[in-house]
């Protein structure tokens, strides 16, 4: 691998950025790709050699399908067959409210290999006791969302009932590329919350990526269920094609 990109991955993997490494397979060059930063990098990273005055156009598209799908796969281009390897940051999951059902998903969550980080600004709930080895952020959701930045890879999950941390927890997810929002409550309680959100001024295509109510609908009951259900439609979602 030529030092340049091997630098550049490292440096990428270092920051849990999400990059694909991109190699034509007939001459063997090689890219690394950001194809969900909206800045201009990728046509122009450090080791792309279209930044070298290569004419080649990398698939820049497929290869936010490959980190988008966390898979590898070749694509056929008007230069050739370009093998295409996604390198994601790992998987993140939002907490917010450190409630009954936060105890279980947690411990869930940590154990199929998710980052977990539970966010109250309750001190009394968000204790190490209760969440013991657990990232805990002890500040309005709000700010606390503005310094997790969720990404691509990052779900959040509102469990306290409490539309004082409910609401503008939601409010700050949807106003990221998380690919999970959930929201605790029952239809009547989503149907309140939802004309909250809207007097907020979020619109019908954001308000529609809420999970509500949450979890996948298999019956459960009582935390441990509901934390169950909870992190299979997390992980359904995750899983599933998206664009």
């Amino acid at each position: 691998m030529n030092p340049t990109i091997l630098q550049g991955l490292l440096a990428a993997l270092r920051d849990d950025e999400a990059v694909v490494l991109a190699m034509h397979m007939a001459s063997g060059r090689q890219a690394v790709l950001r194809p969900l930063v909206s800045d201009g990098k990728d046509g122009a990273e450090a080791g792309n050699p279209t930044a070298d005055g290569d004419p080649f156009a990398w698939p820049v598209g497929d290869a936010a399908r490959a980190l988008l799908e966390d898979r590898s796969f070749t694509v056929e281009t008007s230069g050739g067959e370009v093998f295409l390897r996604p390198y994601n940051p790992p998987v993140r999951v939002v907490v917010v409210g450190a409630v009954h059902v936060s105890q279980p998903l947690a411990r869930l969550t940590s154990t199929v290999g998710y980052e977990v980080t539970v966010v109250d600004p309750r001190r009394a709930f968000s204790t190490e006791e209760r969440f013991p080895g657990v990232h805990l952020v002890r500040k309005w959701p709000e700010e606390a969302l503005a310094e997790l930045a969720p990404g691509h890879r990052t779900a959040v999950v509102t469990l306290t009932h409490d539309p004082k941390l409910d609401d503008p927890a939601l409010a700050a997810a949807l106003a990221t590329p998380a690919f999970y929002v959930g929201a605790l409550g029952s239809r009547r309680t989503h149907a309140a919350r939802l004309k909250r959100l809207r007097e907020r001024g979020l619109d019908e295509d954001a308000l529609s990526r809420i999970h509500a109510p949450v979890g996948l609908e298999i019956g459960a009951r009582g935390p441990e269920e509901i934390a169950v259900a909870v992190l299979g439609q997390i992980v359904e979602r995750l899983r599933a094609p998206r664009t």
